[in-house]
């Protein structure tokens, strides 16, 4: 049943919780096709390594058995040398660049029978997987057995994926994960990039192409643009000609950047795998490691904050320059601590402030990926101003974790209020609230369930 239009209110519509989270149910459900969860039933046909995370989340508010699945069918496609792979191809033919354009059949460590993409996502599947497991125990002893059983098993697999990040993308001196290109870092065409990428120059030998998700989101506007793309498909191509050799992909990229927001989340999962590892008796040299590595990452991130801001930067390790471009990824001291107590307290002042999630114009008090006091934020493409309910939670069960119950109350109650048009929305306008990019999108139905199940 609908709900009345409240005052103020810019959107026709806003479902009672339960409404709301039955109708995110309905999303996971119709857009299952028995073996993976799509990430969109049009425009991700696909299954993509974070979101199949956030997914596995959702998916055990209703079924841990089928959240268990999820997760086992991505690292399924796990590269021998242990790296996640952002898409895992199903039949569908409905989206590009396909496996055809990334041509992986032959790389070295590519996994067998399964088609997939040739780079990485963000490292959040430990998360999922304790997240899983909480759940799990929540859930009845039958669910209880079966998560516990399934994190000793995943957990070798997990211990490799953060093992890969070490040996082959933490180049140099930073200390921070590298990234070989922007879809690595999820947030796709941020203006965190627009520097390393303008060092990209796509050759005459760019075969040609045409895009699809342009021809389903009706407003062009919203994604990013053809000369974007092109620089995607040209590092597509440096990789197949470096035979997906990743020291050889990593020295010879044209695009090369410390993301100092996968290097926090990195902190966090490792944190999390050594509790697992804990817990369900892993070797202790392989917790040393993960203790060592979250300590480095830490590290890193706050060396990376700026002197005057406190902002997190990422860096260019191709020119060693500080990017400065200030996005939602500048607090990422927030997520993973590590940062002078100084530091992270500005950085929280700038969160609440008009900058940020205390913008008057705001529907939801959340953050959005680009502050609407900066040039060049966009309210409505990709990640050059929207709100995206999935970083909303990853702060909220960040903010949590650190003991900031209130705060994470609040973006609670903000990625909610949010998201309760039932439009599951890829992302949305911060201002009006308008879904952007793909409605029905799995993992925002997965982290709105979440948060309600949790009230």
């Amino acid at each position: 049943m609908r709900a009345a239009r409240a005052a103020g209110d810019r959107r026709p519509v806003r479902y009672p919780h339960p409404a709301l989270a039955a109708r995110a149910a309905r999303v996971l459900r119709d857009n299952d096709t028995g073996s993976v969860i799509t990430a969109a039933p049009a425009l991700y046909p696909h299954m993509w390594s974070w979101d199949a995370a956030f997914i596995s989340i959702g998916l055990a508010r209703l079924d841990v058995q089928r959240a268990i699945a999820e997760l086992d069918t991505l690292f399924a496609a796990q590269w021998r040398n242990g790296m996640v792979p952002h898409i895992v191809f199903t039949e569908n033919d409905a989206y590009f660049p396909g496996p055809d354009r990334w041509g992986t059949d032959e790389a070295p460590d590519g996994p067998r029978n399964v088609r997939t993409s040739g780079i990485c996502q963000p490292p959040v599947h430990a998360i999922a997987v304790q997240r899983v497991l909480e759940i799990a125990r929540l859930s009845g002893p039958d669910d209880r057995i079966d998560a516990e059983r399934f994190a000793r098993r995943i957990w070798p697999s997990l211990y490799a994926w953060h093992r890969w990040l070490v040996e082959y993308r933490t180049p140099g001196s930073s200390g921070l994960v590298a990234i070989v290109h922007g879809w690595e870092s999820g947030m796709d065409n941020s203006p965190r990039w627009d520097v390393p990428y303008d060092a990209v120059q796509p050759g005459a030998a760019l075969p040609p192409y045409v895009r699809k998700d342009v021809r389903i989101v009706g407003d062009a506007s919203e994604r990013p643009t053809d000369r974007e793309y092109d620089r995607y498909l040209w590092l597509i191509e440096e990789m197949r000609r470096a035979g997906y050799d990743q020291r050889k992909v990593v020295e010879n990229s044209s695009f090369l950047v410390g993301d100092v927001f996968i290097t926090a989340l990195f902190a966090m999962s490792c944190d999390v795998l050594v509790e697992l590892g804990k817990e369900f008796g892993q070797e202790r040299e392989q917790l040393e490691d993960l203790t060592d590595w979250a300590a480095k990452a830490r590290t890193a991130v706050a060396a990376s904050c700026h002197s005057v801001s406190g902002m997190a930067r990422d860096r260019d390790l191709r020119t060693s320059r500080w990017l400065d471009t200030q996005t939602i990824a500048g607090f990422s001291p927030l997520l993973c601590g590590g940062a002078p107590d100084d530091v992270q307290l500005r950085l929280l002042s700038l969160l609440d402030s008009d900058r940020w999630c205390g913008h008057p114009g705001l529907l939801a008090p959340v953050p959005p990926s680009v502050s609407p006091m900066r040039p060049g934020f966009t309210p409505r493409q990709y990640w050059r101003g929207p709100q995206w309910p999935v970083v909303v939670w990853l702060f909220t069960w960040a903010f949590e974790r650190r003991g900031w119950h209130e705060r994470a109350r609040k973006l609670r109650e903000g990625g909610i209020r949010l998201t309760e048009d039932g439009s599951f929305g890829e992302y949305f306008e911060p201002f009006t609230g308008e879904p952007l990019g793909s409605t029905d999108q799995s993992w925002t139905a997965a982290v709105v369930l979440d948060w309600l199940c949790a009230d």
